[in-house]
């Protein structure tokens, strides 16, 4: 199994407490995360242990990214275990105080590239589309809760 490393950042204007606000309200994530809707599906979703489903796609083409959160720390860190068939691994969001105000978000994701050899060779081309979606995402994310 190969492993892959994706590490994004953006600047935000809102405080720390309040984009981890909008971040870990999981049934908004499709206003700020491209082509992403999600929802809880175990627990309260704000603790170890909750489960969440992601599905990231167009209407029905796309694919359900499963996970469970192993660790919540706000208004700093949420971090989740990716148990699905295609994403597995594990991501973190960071969101931490600028000086001056306003926050850093970081998003970062530890993967097991899928489709053995494929996966591989793909990854390459595939890395840059994915830090471009994770940091659109982010800037979305920074607007929303700034608004």
């Amino acid at each position: 199994m190969t492993h892959a490393h994706i590490s994004v950042s953006v600047e935000a204007e809102a405080s720390p407490a309040h984009v981890f606000s909008v971040l870990t309200d999981w049934p908004r994530h499709d206003e700020w995360m491209v082509l992403t809707r999600a929802r809880v599906t175990a627990g309260d979703g704000r603790g170890p242990g909750s489960r969440l489903a992601a599905f990231t796609g167009l209407g029905p083409l796309g694919f359900l990214d499963t996970m469970e959160i192993v660790q919540w720390d706000p208004p700093t860190t949420v971090a989740v275990r990716h148990t699905g068939r295609l994403v597995r691994g594990t991501g973190a969001f960071r969101v931490l105080p600028r000086p001056g105000g306003g926050s850093s978000i970081i998003w970062e994701e530890d993967l097991d590239l899928p489709f053995g050899p494929i996966g591989r060779l793909g990854w390459p081309l595939l890395r840059p589309v994915n830090e471009a979606l994770f940091r659109l995402s982010l800037r979305r994310l920074a607007r929303l809760s700034a608004g």
